[in-house]
């Protein structure tokens, strides 16, 4: 599946989620998998938990999460003292 493919899987809808990004027919936000994903559940984990989701999906919410941050510019958060 190619970029555009798996990109198409994430849709926007300010009448859905109050505008996040979510896995195309589902309620399921970009960040809400990233965060399960963060806090060490597999893959499988969340394909069993949420029967309709395909790896695709997954794959797809890490490709949007890196396009998003390509352009980003980061700042420390804090200054580590010396």
């Amino acid at each position: 599946m190619n970029e555009k493919q798996l990109l198409g899987r994430i849709t926007v809808d300010p009448k859905v989620m109050v505008g996040k990004p979510v896995i195309r027919g589902t309620r399921l936000t970009v960040e809400y998998v990233l965060n399960q994903l963060a806090h060490g559940a597999t893959v499988e984990e969340i394909l069993q938990e949420y029967k309709g989701l395909k790896p695709e999906d997954i794959q797809a919410c890490i490709l949007f999460a890196t396009k998003a941050l390509e352009s980003t510019e980061f700042m420390p958060l804090a200054m580590e003292p010396a």
